[in-house]
This record gives structure tokens, sequence and C-alpha cells, in this order.
């Protein structure tokens, strides 16, 4: 039965990334077309296209600053938000926590096509600005928020709640409690949040197709490459990608492992 099940849950992976195994080898393929599959030599070519390509490097340096700037500023909010909804009641804390989660369930594309009706209408009541630059920020910024709360409420609650009491005690004021004893308790939570944050950024496309209007990012670029004739530089491209998040995700993992095995280490020296 365990050899069965082992045999199951690779399928499961082999399902999963055959594809992006066989897009990484053929991202080194020598072959100018992408019509037929067929190995045709070792090649660096299309990664050395790809970094010359004037409309590409915009397209990353917009994605990058959006992700930035989004990672950073919903962390802050989120760590707020995380840190007043953990003091509401608990009938208040479900109902605000519902409310913070729709957003993650409801379809992109909904969320999308409202927040573009929204910019829309404040363009023109701002004397008909374009979407551009703002408007990603904005979006990026609300989709990021409730992921980086929901990295945060766990943290909260394995504080012990009368550290921020104690502290005020020995003569903090609520701002240096705050931040000498409430914000590095929490912290793995934050960074894991944000880095989370920075990953969902780079990787959106359905809201960031509704609300950029002339301005590109990675994803759209990518989208509108395959519009036209397909290049093999997207290989390439989808590589660094597919990279770039896999070793965001390898430290994600990395920290969650550390701060277990800290907290089992801290449970049994507390045991003895």
């Amino acid at each position: 039965m365990k050899t069965l099940s082992r045999f199951y849950i690779f399928l499961i992976f082999l399902f999963l990334y055959a594809p992006i195994f066989v897009l990484i080898i053929f991202s080194f393929n020598d072959s100018a077309t992408m019509s037929r599959s067929v190995w045709s030599g070792f090649s660096m070519k299309w990664y050395s296209k790809l970094f010359q390509d004037r409309m590409l490097l915009e397209a990353l340096r917009n994605t990058l600053v959006i992700a930035l700037i989004a990672s950073v500023v919903s962390t802050v909010l989120g760590t707020s938000a995380a840190i007043g909804i953990n003091a509401m009641n608990r009938w208040m804390k479900r109902v605000v926590m519902n409310i913070t989660n729709f957003p993650m369930v409801n379809p992109e594309i909904v969320t999308g096509v409202s927040l573009m009706l929204l910019f829309v209408f404040a363009a023109r009541g701002m004397g008909n600005a374009s979407l551009g630059m703002i408007s990603l920020i904005l979006a990026h910024i609300t989709f990021c928020l409730p992921y980086v709360i929901l990295s945060v409420m766990p943290k909260l609650r394995q504080m012990d709640p009368h550290l921020y009491e104690a502290a005020q005690d020995l003569g903090c004021n609520p701002v240096s409690a705050l931040f000498k004893v409430v914000l590095p308790e929490i912290m793995p939570g934050v960074i894991t949040g944000m880095i989370m944050a920075f990953t969902l950024s780079i990787d959106d496309f359905v809201i960031s197709y509704f609300t950029s209007g002339t301005t590109q990012t990675l994803p759209i670029f990518i989208y509108s490459m395959t519009r036209k004739r397909i290049s093999p530089e997207i290989n390439a491209l989808s590589t660094l990608l597919f990279g770039t998040i896999m070793v965001l995700l390898l430290i994600i993992n990395f920290r969650n492992n550390k701060e277990n095995k800290a907290e089992i280490a801290g449970e049994e020296e507390m045991g003895r």
C-alpha cells in the first residue's frame, strides 16, 4: 500500500512538473523555431538575446518596482491590520477575518474588472488621468494585503499576550513596546508575508492586465509575445521566472523549518 501511494505521488509530481522541465531544457536549445520540438544543440543565445531586448528590460524594471513597492506597503499595512484584528473580541475577529479572506477566494477576473472600474472612475474625477504604474501598484497592494495578514496572524496567536503589557509595566511606552517586543516576536511571519507578497506580485497577470493601461509587466509582456510568433526567448524568460520563484519559496520553507525546530527545542528545554 505504501509503495502504491508513493507511485501515485510520483505520477502527480510528474504530471505537474514535466512540462516545466521540458521548457527549461528547450530554453538551451539552439533551434530558432518552437513549432517543432527538435533538439539542435546546446546554446545560451536565447538568454543573451533576452537581455538585449529593450522592451523586455523595461517590463522587468516595471515588474520589480511594482513588486517591491507593493510588498513593502502591503507588509506594513497588513502587519498593522493583523495586530488590530488580534486585539478584537472573538466574534468581531471572526467577521473581519472572513471579510479579509474573501479576496483570496474571489476569482481574479472579478477583482481585476472591479479595480479597473474603480480606477477609471477615480481617474475621471482627477481630470481624465489614465491607468498606469500608480493603478498597478494600488491593485497589487490590494490583492497582496490579505496574504500578509494571513501570514502574520498565526505568529500573533503564538505570542504570549502578556508580553506587551509587561513591557509597558517595565517602562516602555506603547510605541516602544510594539517595536521592541511585539515586532521581534512576529518578525518571521512578517518576512514570510513580505516574500509571499513579492512573489504574488511578480507572478500576477489577470489583475495587472485589467489595471495596467499602457504599462507593461513581465506577465503581460509574455502574453503579448504569445499573440505573435512565439520566440524561444520565452523559454529562457519562463525559466528565469521559475527559478526566481523557486528560490523565494525555498527561503520561506527553510525559515519555517528553522522556526519549527527552534520551537521544538524551546519546548524540550522547558520540559527539562
